[in-house]
């Protein structure tokens, strides 16, 4: 059998112990493959509805607020699952865990599909994000199959579906729903959820590192990691940095391509979105570098690279070429802030990887939150000026952090 082919979980070992599908070069790349695309799907459920909120509306007889809300919801949720139940990674098998979590999101979505209201669809929006945390359980899953001197690429592997989940979820939606309908999209999707459940059970190896700690103690161990682990810290302020700058600009491109001088339609804002996608396709090198040891040197260059986004992005008012120029850089900058990051802290306490990164994730998610809410504020007072003041004032606070603190 060849590197790159798959094994059914269960023949690698004994149940509950079973060995992890790796070679010397740590796991093999069509497993993590595998688990890219499951992590795609599951982050997917988090953005199906942002291109849908026009129909849904109009279907289900909702006001522009209560419209609004879905999206509100998702992030809540997945804020909610970040804190909540990323931590039982470390006390139950994450095979088992991802597995269930994929299911529930697969029942969740279709009660969405279903749903005859408002309310229905908000509650089961809510209910999918808290369950599509099952991304970051397999993520935390690939950092433990993988060596020390791999880690950095497994991780970056598996995250690329994570992100490029999120960048075509929105284009998949809008191109199904013509098809049958807004339901339409979340049909097939919790079809796909479901089936990917069985696929994991089936491929995924076990590996279990127990630990007999209760849930409210689980959660306080969470925070104390925080308090205990200065790189953590560190790295958690970092990554909370760089996402509110890239979010600022997530959020208010939207509003520069609708106007002037662009005069952009919706679809045409979404395929521009896509450039996104160059981010991910330099992760690769980026993590390569990392597993080589020099993680300071692509954590600095990436804070760099987001720094110097926003002047052109400055100039994008008026010029595309500026303008996807930025957009390139702070999408290389942020995605190899975060995967340097992950490199870093998922090496910290291997007993408790998942407690780790619900920790990191948390304060990455909170600072994307946050960044996007600067973002409608400023844009409303100061516009395209402000927003690029904004996030280069936001960059330039994660430069300091890098450069007061460096740990590699």
């Amino acid at each position: 059998m060849t590197q790159t082919e798959l094994r059914p979980a269960s023949a690698a070992g004994a149940a509950g112990t079973t060995e992890p599908q790796r070679t010397h070069a740590g796991p093999r790349r069509s497993l993590l493959l595998l688990m890219a695309v499951a992590t795609g799907l599951s982050c997917a459920g988090n953005y199906v509805a942002q291109p849908l909120l026009d129909l849904i509306s109009r279907d289900l007889g909702l006001g522009s607020v209560l419209t609004g809300l879905v999206v509100t919801a998702a992030q809540a949720g997945y804020a909610l699952g970040l804190m909540l139940i990323i931590p039982l990674g470390d006390v139950l098998d994450r095979r088992r865990l991802a597995v269930t979590l994929f299911s529930a999101t697969a029942l969740f979505l279709t009660v969405s599909a279903l749903a005859p209201s408002g309310p229905v669809l908000l509650a089961s929006t809510i209910l999918t994000a808290l369950t599509s945390v099952g991304a970051q359980v397999l993520v935390a899953h690939a950092a433990a199959l993988a060596t020390a001197e791999t880690r950095g690429r497994a991780v970056a592997t598996v995250m690329s579906g994570v992100l490029l989940g999120g960048l075509l979820a929105r284009t998949a939606a809008g191109g199904l729903s013509g098809l049958g309908g807004w339901r339409t999209a979340y049909w097939v999707l919790a079809v796909l959820m479901a089936a990917m459940a069985v696929v994991l059970h089936r491929y995924v190896p076990r590996l279990f590192d127990s630990t007999d700690l209760r849930y409210p103690a689980l959660l306080r161990s969470t925070l104390a990691l925080l308090r205990e682990e200065p790189v953590l810290r560190r790295r958690a302020l970092l990554g909370g940095l760089s996402f509110a700058s890239y979010s600022v600009q997530l959020a208010a491109i939207t509003f520069l391509l609708s106007g002037a001088p662009y005069h952009w339609s919706a679809p045409a804002i979404g395929l521009f979105g896509l450039i996104g996608a160059v981010g991910v396709l330099t992760m690769t090198f980026a993590a390569r570098l990392a597993d080589r040891g020099k993680v300071s040197l692509v954590t600095g260059t990436a804070v760099a690279l987001l720094l110097l986004g926003w002047p052109a992005l400055y100039f994008g008012a008026h010029s595309l070429i500026w303008l996807v120029v930025g957009v390139i850089a702070l999408n290389i900058g942020q995605q190899a802030v975060l995967n340097s990051s992950q490199t870093v802290i998922y090496g910290l306490r291997p007993e408790a990887r998942s407690r780790v990164n619900s920790a990191f994730s948390t304060s990455f998610f909170f600072g994307g939150a946050t960044g996007s809410a600067l973002a409608a504020v400023v844009w409303a007072a100061a516009g395209w000026t402000g927003i690029t003041a904004l996030g280069a004032g936001l960059a330039a606070l994660g430069l300091v952090v890098w450069l007061t603190g460096r740990d590699h």
